[in-house]
């Protein structure tokens, strides 16, 4: 059996056991709340017993170790060159989620050698079996890694907040997922988010102009989440380097990520469903992003 071959049972092998479920969070624009967003999502579903990790798919920033106000001792590319293992990379947050640095390891993904990615794929096994959930933080925009995360991901959230560019920034990402061969929206959740809104009526407006034109455009249907309401309060954590969930927990930002965080985890279908597991999804990023088979 060649090693092509053996990763592709290795991650078949890992589909019968019980995998992570997988939450890409992202965004058509900078600015609108997205790692906040995904910090404090975490928190909250770890409150409900969950085990919980950050991946940070962002490697142009560190945007998730300002919000956690944690500095890790070790990141992604650290288990590709250096022989950590995914249990010396995982960096303790807040509440016991676990947070992972994707670093400029990202990056690296695409021009790794078998042997690497034999590497990489079992250590994202483990991580399947550690954690009930992780949580993949991307990048803003529609770069490439940012795309191939968010197109490998079986469930996606995506933050909009009331600006036009943010609205229009967020149907752009989605022609260009939708334009992707390899891409079958029949297969994905993907779930709406309305950050800053005025009132609830502003975030359900939001939703339904992405959803009109996506439906009739792309044939892709989206799923409203929730509304996330401006709240000072969130300015103020970001400014103490703590999440607002725990910060302020009883302020109306707060609130509002509790309750998607509620209906995310409460959604049956998707519950009860198989998981595809975030060795999976690695693994599909890999072979994506090298245009060859693996």
């Amino acid at each position: 059996m060649d090693q092509a071959s053996k990763l592709r049972q290795m991650v078949s092998t890992n589909n019968e056991m019980t995998n992570a479920r997988v939450i890409a969070v992202t965004s058509g624009k900078g600015g609108v709340g997205k790692t906040s967003f995904s910090v404090n999502l975490a928190i909250e579903i770890a409150k409900m017993g969950k085990k919980v990790v950050i991946f940070d798919a962002d490697f142009g920033l560190a945007n998730v170790e300002v919000m956690l106000g944690i500095r890790p001792k070790y990141n992604l590319l650290d288990l590709i060159h250096n022989n950590k293992s995914i249990e010396e990379i995982i960096t303790n947050g807040p509440n016991n989620i676990g947070f992972i640095s994707g670093g400029s390891g990202v990056s690296e993904l695409a021009t790794l050698d078998k042997d690497s990615i034999k590497i990489l794929i079992s250590e994202m096994v483990k991580l399947d079996n550690l954690y009930d959930v992780v949580i993949i933080d991307t990048g803003a925009g529609i770069t490439d890694s940012v795309m191939e995360f968010v197109m490998v991901s079986p469930e996606i959230v995506l933050v909009v907040t009331p600006e036009p560019t943010s609205i229009t920034d967020a149907y752009s990402l989605l022609k260009v997922l939708r334009r992707k061969d390899k891409f079958n929206p029949l297969y994905k959740t993907i779930n709406v988010v309305s950050n800053r809104i005025s009132d609830e009526n502003e975030g359900m407006d939001i939703y339904n102009k992405i959803n009109t034109v996506s439906s009739k455009f792309l044939n892709t249907k989206l799923k409203f989440l929730g509304n996330i309401p401006q709240d000072k309060n969130a300015s103020l954590a970001i400014i103490e380097q703590k999440p607002v969930t725990m910060a302020y927990p009883t302020s109306p930002v707060a609130k509002g990520i509790h309750t998607i965080a509620t209906k995310l985890m409460q959604d049956e279908e998707i519950v009860n469903a198989p998981k595809d597991g975030i060795a999976r999804v690695f693994f599909d990023f890999i072979k994506s992003r090298r245009k060859s088979k693996i």
